[in-house]
């Protein structure tokens, strides 16, 4: 049975930095492409951040680039999310997906595994 746990999420101040991880169980994880999305209250599950299994190809929504960066260490079957220079826009539950083609994936649809989400606040 594939589980993904994301940590616990928080309530941070603009312009802090916080750090997601991901654990996956259940799976060889290094064989799987990995992905980040997060909703905000009222809006579709949106795309944040993905890498391939090797790790050779990583894709940044436009919103997080140069803030957010999706290192994973597949000897922890563990990916993480690096938040820095938050925004209040950045609220929202994020979730961490796993899927095992091995190739981009940006879309919500194709993934075929999912954590249960963990909320991120950002104060102004």
């Amino acid at each position: 049975q594939v589980q993904l746990v994301e940590s616990e999420g928080g309530l941070v101040q603009a312009g802090d930095s916080l750090r997601l991880s991901c654990l996956a169980s259940g799976l060889t994880f290094r064989s799987y492409t990995m992905g980040w999305f997060r909703q905000a209250p009222g809006k579709e599950r949106e795309f944040v951040a993905a890498l391939t299994s090797s790790g050779a190809w990583i894709y940044y929504a436009d919103s997080v680039k140069g803030r957010f960066t999706v290192p994973r260490d597949n000897a922890k079957n563990t990916v993480y999310l690096q938040m820095n220079t938050l925004k209040p826009e950045d609220t929202a539950v994020y979730y961490c997906a796993a899927d095992r083609a091995s190739r981009m994936i940006v879309s919500v649809h194709e993934y075929a595994y999912w954590g249960q989400g963990t909320q991120v606040t950002v104060s102004s």
